[in-house]
């Protein structure tokens, strides 16, 4: 086991206190922050830790959001037990059974799955946001791309104009910041690796949700960008269509949704790209880069949409075709 898998000390006396005195601890997770998971067995009786430690993770902003989630007829892991001042909660387990595997395993029924995913969203949508959530807009939006020339551009030395990066990506973006749709409650990280088929569920109450501390109020697209363009698993192209129509006939959104989807999911996946050169440089997470690729290909295709031909002709004027997607075919940038 990897030191960074070893339970909290604090770990055993926590379970005690709470009735998993003697339970077993096994590890389960990392991810790119500093949470950590461990599955905690105890007879038939099974559960989730999670180490959130402070001052690097607050758990406040999940227990919220889970909670919220479930009032919504959404499902979120309850919180079976807390202790803030460590950083530990005791959560719901909803088992082995992720959406990225469950694909791998029957990509048949992709359309089936995307579209229960679609179909949460909307439930989701139709409610008014989680009160007391940060804003995410345009001013939001401009300052996540920054991580793009920040880190992408500083690694593999390219000198870029990021004055004209900022203005054209505020062309793009001011018009879906004023489209007058939202604001809804975005999850931000909804994906195939943050979704659970739970076993005793039905509708959208079939997928349980992790990974949703970070949520926010912002516009409808961003999650429908974030489950379709997914940066670990791709997505068919006509399903994402699929998707995208499917999601508009229940909302009853057109041409200004449509262009948002596009941007918003540009947006994102410039920012990712961003995202993981850090953790490549910043955080020694080289497995990063192997997503590069994939990032890249989403990106092409979103550029391509008439509605971002600023931010394309950007690109086309400061990243060379040799540093986009084939700068990272080994693993790291050339």
């Amino acid at each position: 086991m990897a030191s960074t898998m070893i339970p909290p000390a604090a770990a055993p006396e926590f379970l005690a206190a709470h009735g998993w005195a003697g339970a077993e601890i096994r590890p389960l997770a990392g991810d790119a922050s500093f949470r950590r998971y461990f599955r905690v067995l105890d007879g038939d009786r099974r559960a989730v830790l999670m180490d959130a430690p402070p001052p690097h993770e607050d758990p406040k902003p999940f227990i919220a959001a889970a909670e919220w989630l479930v009032d919504a007829g959404l499902s979120a892991p309850r919180i079976l037990a807390r202790d803030l001042e460590q950083g530990l909660l005791l959560i719901d387990d909803f088992g082995d059974s992720r959406l990225r595997e469950t694909l791998d395993k029957t990509p048949e029924r992709e359309t089936e799955l995307y579209a229960l995913a679609v179909d949460l969203l909307v439930h989701l949508h139709s409610r008014p946001p989680m009160p007391d959530l940060r804003p995410h807009g345009l001013d939001q939006w401009l300052d996540e791309l920054q991580l793009f020339p920040e880190w992408y551009c500083t690694a593999l030395d390219l000198d870029v104009d990021v004055e004209a990066y900022q203005a054209a990506w505020r062309t793009v973006l001011g018009r879906v910041a004023d489209d007058g749709l939202g604001p809804v409650t975005v999850l931000r990280d909804f994906h195939a690796e943050n979704i659970m088929l739970v076993d005793g569920q039905s509708d959208v109450r079939r997928f349980g949700l992790l990974d949703f501390q970070d949520a926010v109020v912002g516009h409808p697209a961003y999650d429908l960008a974030s489950v379709l363009e997914d940066a670990r698993r791709d997505v068919t192209p006509t399903v994402e269509r699929a998707m995208l129509d499917r999601y508009m006939g229940a909302i009853a959104r057109g041409a200004d949704f449509e262009s948002a989807y596009w941007a918003l999911a540009a947006q994102r996946n410039t920012r990712i790209l961003g995202v993981f050169t850090r953790l490549w440089k910043r955080d020694n997470k080289p497995h990063y880069t192997s997503f590069q690729p994939r990032m890249w290909g989403l990106l092409e295709r979103d550029l391509r949409h008439p509605a971002l031909a600023p931010v394309r002709d950007w690109f086309d004027n400061n990243v060379p075709r040799d540093k986009r997607a084939a700068a990272w075919t080994n693993g790291n940038a050339a």
